[in-house]
């Protein structure tokens, strides 16, 4: 795996963690994978794997979902973040 530079998120992924209350464990994560601390926040590759979309755990409710840039593979850009447990 690449090293992690940068995380981008979509618009609508600020919107969603302020309505629910996620920022300071959405910031906490955040810092933790740009340190390369990637076993503390369940940071793994989805199926199917030929999608090569990622997941990594915001808390025990929350999963944020994300790909690399194709053209800069240490950054990577969050989708989508949803309650996994609806």
């Amino acid at each position: 795996m690449s090293y992690i530079s940068k995380v981008l998120e979509f618009d609508e992924i600020e919107d969603y963690i302020v309505s629910r209350g996620l920022i300071k464990q959405y910031k906490k994560v955040k810092e933790k994978i740009l340190s390369g601390d990637l076993k503390s926040v369940s940071f793994k590759k989805r199926k199917p794997k030929t999608l090569n979309v990622y997941q990594f755990r915001i808390n025990d409710k929350y999963r944020a979902f994300w790909y690399f840039d194709k053209k800069n593979e240490s950054v990577f850009k969050i989708f989508e973040i949803s309650d996994h447990q609806d």
